[in-house]
């Protein structure tokens, strides 16, 4: 890992794309390293965040609190939030998946075109959800794309957009021009039920427009406002979320994810805290999360708490000179561990360790997560 330091010029080094790690590896790591921080887990997860990085082993998923209620599952549905504004929700929960790789996304209706929060990741899914919004929408063309962040449960499904604008942050769209990249010649989409038959020719199309901090929009509903802004480092270096003040209507891509477990992937909790208060703050009732089912501030207080403790549970074993693995299998979130995916708590816990020796960056030290999920995994497998 490149450590950065804590000062202001270091976070600013960290702000920028994941170059100064990826020359100092061989090609073949590189293009792992990437396409592990670029997919978003898609086509290696299989209802576990297990697979979250290539290469890794499946991570055991802890055992329920069962002093605690399990979170109710929700279906897949494109709700109508305001007046030609709709969220498309896919089902997740028990019984449903976990919701991992499959994502929400969002529709705003313009004068002469539809404006997409969000491209999905599989063929099939972005099929079903464009079959919901051709029959409850109508046929206006596609026009115009944002992507909140450039796991490929968000921009994975572009290609079928087009020719639409995409529209991205700077680190998002880099990040994709390097995941089109390692695509190879006639690559296909994997076959899997209900998300892909297997024969689907796969590009990544790269955003062309991008916005560093806000860009707002006024050719929707008569001149309403959509406000297109980056809210700080979160979940990823590229967050982009979509407010439409009229309405108090976020869609926060997956710095909100609600009844399930969130995972940092490439984020940083700490920063990613400071743009929860900042959500907190806004004059919004409604939060289309990047997964799990629409809520509203009460959610988004859930997740900022479930933040709060695991930080403060991590620091703890961290001074005291716990390893990761060791940490996350000790640590007890109450009701949180009933949340789905409760697993992720492993690569959460690893992340504020990166945190904590200032070794963060957008990338993961693989070889070090590696060893944190086998000493994990030994522990809890030992626990029967």
């Amino acid at each position: 890992m490149v450590p950065f330091s804590r000062s202001k010029r270091g976070f600013q080094m960290m702000t920028k794309l994941q170059d100064t790690e990826v020359v100092c590896v061989s090609r073949r790591e590189a293009v792992a390293r990437l396409m592990a921080a670029g997919v978003g887990m898609v086509s290696m997860l299989r209802g576990n965040v297990a697979r979250a990085q290539l290469g890794a082993p499946p991570v055991v998923t802890p055992p329920p609190d069962p002093k605690f209620p399990i979170p109710a599952s929700w279906k897949t549905e494109l709700r109508k939030l305001g007046p030609n504004v709709f969220a498309y929700i896919q089902a997740g929960g028990v019984g449903q998946g976990s919701g991992a790789g499959v994502s929400n996304a969002g529709v705003i209706v313009g004068d002469d075109h539809l404006l997409v929060i969000d491209t999905l990741g599989q063929p099939l899914l972005v099929k079903a959800f464009m079959t919901a919004v051709r029959n409850t929408i109508g046929n206006k063309p596609f026009g115009r794309v944002v992507n909140t962040h450039q796991h490929s449960d968000h921009v994975g499904g572009n290609q079928f957009f087009m020719p639409a604008e995409i529209v991205a942050h700077p680190f998002c769209r880099e990040t994709v021009i390097k995941m089109a990249a390692a695509l190879p010649p006639g690559a296909k989409f994997e076959k899997h039920g209900g998300w892909a038959d297997g024969t689907e020719d796969r590009r990544q199309i790269v955003p062309g427009t991008t916005v560093t901090d806000k860009l707002t929009y006024y050719n929707y509903n008569n001149g309403t406002a959509v406000e297109i802004f980056h809210p700080g480092v979160a979940h990823t270096w590229g967050d982009l979320m979509v407010y439409l003040p009229d309405y108090k209507i976020l869609f926060a891509g997956d710095i909100a994810v609600f009844s399930m477990t969130p995972w940092t992937h490439n984020g940083y909790v700490t920063e990613w805290l400071k743009v929860l208060d900042k959500i907190m703050g806004m004059d919004v009732e409604t939060i289309v999360p990047g997964h799990g089912p629409i809520g509203g501030k009460k959610e988004l207080a859930e997740v900022r708490e479930y933040f709060l403790i695991l930080k403060r549970e991590a620091r703890k074993r961290f001074d005291a000179g716990m390893s990761p693995g060791k940490a996350a299998a000790d640590i007890k979130m109450g009701k949180f561990d009933n949340w789905i995916g409760a697993e992720r708590n492993l690569l959460n816990t690893f992340r504020l360790y990166c945190e904590f020796d200032g070794t963060i960056t957008p990338i993961w030290d693989m070889d070090r997560l590696r060893r944190a999920i086998d000493e994990y995994n030994a522990i809890l497998k030992a626990r029967g």
